[in-house]
């Protein structure tokens, strides 16, 4: 019998290969993505999947804007509240076809994060389709904040550390009644705990490699798996220099984040995400690419990031 195996499925995943979001190539994507996701399964490993939801919130955003005058927008974290029954339901459909009478869940999931996390001050996190400048600043008129990059405008919201993901006593209640579980989808829900205790949903979004950590730690899990479109992280990636890393433990992997390897808006979330869940005492954390999830975990390909000798 295999571990508890959480694998964190990347926006490729999800959508047609140049990152198109139609309802056909969700189906399609997700469809292809469960064939390998079975295939662990049938191996004897019990698994939890989380995933990413950019270009659908993406598709919500954009249809807020468009019918803003028709119907009231709902915000955003409505919009990861929805990406997660949506992809949810896509991911258990595709599981139960490849499985026959496969048990599958999926968990609206909440994750709690600081009201006063510096990443309130200074939204960075793009989100959404490119604007015009001058759509860009009405849409500031409404209290939003927007900042310009090469291909145009496009709105920024904060994006917090995740502190703990509220909902993960529910999925290990699912998982250890047999059941192949989908949470923390798109970071999860991100809220805040006001004064008096009450929980309330906040304008930001989670980084979903972060929130994977988070959730593989919560739920127990043996193993994390950061599934990508590359099979390994690299130091120099995209030079001629670019050489791929293999077996690693924490120390050695900390530096190589201190040294600036890891761009921050691709691989640093995924290595950052490795090396939380190797120093809360994981078994081992795995970056690949989603086609060779398995050969990883046996140890084949991958970036393997492990605690080592000194922890």
């Amino acid at each position: 019998m295999g571990g508890r195996v959480l694998i964190a499925l990347g926006g490729n995943a999800m959508t047609a290969p140049d990152g198109s979001a139609s309802p056909a190539d969700q189906h399609r994507a997700v469809g292809e993505a469960m064939t390998h996701v079975a295939a662990l399964i049938r191996a004897g490993h019990e698994v939890v999947l989380t995933h990413g939801n950019g270009p659908q919130v993406g598709n919500i955003l954009l249809k807020n804007q468009l019918s803003a005058g028709v119907v009231p927008p709902v915000p955003l974290d409505w919009c990861v509240a929805q990406t997660q029954g949506t992809i949810g339901t896509l991911v258990m459909n595709a599981l139960q076809r490849e499985l026959g009478h496969a048990r599958v869940a999926a968990v609206v999931t909440r994750t709690l994060v600081d009201a006063d996390d510096p990443a309130f001050r200074d939204p960075v996190k793009p989100i959404g389709r490119y604007f015009g400048e001058d759509e860009a600043h009405r849409f500031e008129g409404e209290g939003q904040v927007w900042r310009r990059f090469d291909r145009g405008w496009r709105r920024v919201v904060a994006s917090p550390q995740p502190v703990e993901i509220l909902d993960a006593a529910a999925a290990v209640t699912l998982i250890e009644a047999g059941f192949t579980v989908v949470a923390a989808g798109g970071g999860g829900v991100p809220v805040v705990r006001r004064p008096d205790g009450v929980l309330t949903g906040v304008e930001a979004v989670v980084d979903k490699d972060l929130a994977a950590a988070a959730l593989a730690v919560a739920v127990g899990a043996t193993d994390l798996v950061i599934a990508t479109d590359v099979p390994y992280a690299s130091l120099d990636f995209g030079t001629p220099r670019a050489r791929p890393i293999g077996d690693v433990d924490v120390a050695a992997l900390r530096a190589l984040q201190a040294a600036g390897h890891f761009a921050g808006g691709s691989m640093g979330p995924k290595v950052e995400a490795a090396l939380r869940f190797a120093e809360a005492g994981g078994n081992q954390a795995v970056i690949t690419s989603l086609h060779h999830i398995g050969a990883a975990l046996s140890g084949n390909i991958g970036t393997r990031v492990s605690r080592g000798v000194e922890g």
